[in-house]
């Protein structure tokens, strides 16, 4: 069964919506309203006549109309009645955002619900999840209010998350840096719908364009190695494996009740299945980043062109540290830049453009490695604090990139000033690091996934 009601349902029940504004069930329901919902929603609560101005419904089986997607908030020990009232009121789609069970050892209470899902035939989020979040349907069943966790903008990268807390933290961070999300996806224990299926409908998904993973344990290791390695060819499936140590294994199974597994043979499958494996969260978006924004590159041959030597140099050390080959410049690029550089300029790389380097002086020198077979990917360097660099130096920037003939990646470090500048490169489509070492990884991980 398809999973697309989980996001893009047009009539949704939320079942367990209390009175109190800071029960689960409540701010779910006042999500939906405050982020612009367009479909029906309805409300479910036995003890209440209305709420919101919503009629409220005693049951999902009193509601008249046609239900494509139920989510529940209620206690745990009532899960397995309130789920068979959805199997009976034929909704196929379930989020169950209820904790209580594996993941505190209640193993029987969550056989309960596994019974009610083979016999009704339903796809089922959950329970222990915070559900899903799609940035253009507005469909949001998390309950975080709105308030204490912002929403991402409308973009490309959807992000598949065992852990609630690491889910919504980093969402409410990558939103607050101006990424754009696709979906928000928290699944928490996996009754049904698991890590795989979310991945395989993802790579069918149009809106997405990056996928992001955060797993402690897999529940089909084959499945999930044949998915991604299908999925991985169409678009970039980027992983981090949670639970690597044995401390961290033991957390992971009174987290989710899951057995987190040997984190070499998760490593090994990654790189089979084309899964580009980050260390960190930070990571993680680092290479998000470039691989959304960038176009493929031809190899992997880098030229540095900066106006501070001594990033040029971190750049340089970054890159034999990741494996990433340096271009050298061609022979006629070589007498072509001598022409129109100063004499103080050693023409390498990299590409030092010294402390008085002008927009103009960048714009020669880009536009020469643009046109140079033996450039594959730019990385830029502009530190904005230098008395000749003006604000013309983002439009330099953004007409290159424009041109979608080579990739760029731009490094800049600073405070306010250059914050502005690199929001304004980001937002056309140009990715920016603070630290050459960061960006020389991304650089990396972009080359590495288009050979693959």
């Amino acid at each position: 069964m398809s999973l697309d009601s989980f996001f893009n349902a047009q009539s949704i029940a939320v079942i367990g919506v209390s009175r109190d504004p800071n029960k689960v069930g409540h701010v779910i329901f006042r999500n939906f309203i405050d982020g612009g919902y367009k479909g029906k929603i309805f409300v479910v609560n036995p003890n209440a006549e209305s709420i919101l101005n919503y009629h409220a419904y005693a049951s999902i089986l009193d509601i008249p109309e046609k239900i494509e997607l139920a989510i529940i908030a209620v206690p745990a020990e009532i899960v397995p009645k309130v789920l068979e009232e959805c199997g009976k009121r034929k909704v196929q789609h379930v989020i169950i955002v209820t904790a209580g069970f594996k993941e505190v050892g209640n193993y029987k209470l969550e056989k309960k619900l596994e019974d009610v899902i083979k016999k009704y035939k339903l796809r089922v989020i959950g329970p222990n999840a915070l559900g899903v979040f799609d940035a253009y349907s507005k469909i949001d069943s998390l309950f975080l209010p709105r308030f204490r966790m912002s929403r991402p903008k409308e973009g490309v990268i959807s992000f598949v998350c065992q852990s609630g807390a690491i889910g919504s933290s980093v969402v409410d961070l990558a939103t607050a840096e101006g990424y754009g999300f696709a979906k928000f996806i928290s699944y928490g224990n996996a009754v049904d719908v698991d890590e795989t299926d979310l991945i395989e409908y993802l790579g069918n998904d149009e809106k997405t364009k990056v996928i992001c993973l955060y797993i402690e344990a897999v529940k089909d290791g084959r499945r999930f190695l044949e998915v991604c390695k299908k999925v991985s060819k169409k678009k970039p499936i980027i992983a981090i494996k949670g639970g690597v140590t044995e401390a961290g294994a033991k957390a992971t199974l009174s987290h989710t009740g899951s057995l987190a597994g040997s984190a070499e043979i998760y490593f090994g499958a990654f790189k089979q299945a084309g899964i580009i494996h980050a260390e960190n969260l930070e990571d993680m978006f680092d290479f998000a980043k470039i691989l959304e924004k960038c176009i493929p590159p031809k190899d992997g041959k880098l030229m540095i062109i900066t106006n501070g030597g001594g990033y040029g140099i971190l750049a340089v050390d970054a890159s034999a540290k990741n494996g990433t080959e340096l271009a050298e410049l061609s022979k006629e690029t070589k007498k072509e830049l001598r022409k129109q550089l100063p004499p103080i300029i050693n023409i390498e790389n990299p590409l030092d453009l010294v402390g008085d380097a002008t927009s103009g002086r960048y714009r020669i020198c880009i536009d020469a490695c643009m046109k140079d077979k033996n450039v594959d990917v730019l990385l830029i360097i502009v530190l904005v604090q230098t008395p000749l660099i003006a604000t013309d130096i983002v439009d330099v920037l953004i007409e290159a990139n424009d041109l979608k003939k080579k990739p760029i990646v731009v490094v800049s470090a600073g405070g306010e000033y250059t914050e502005v500048m690199k929001r304004n490169l980001e937002e056309n489509r140009i990715p920016t690091y603070t630290y050459p070492e960061d960006a020389v990884r991304a650089v990396q991980k972009l080359v590495k996934y288009y050979k693959y």
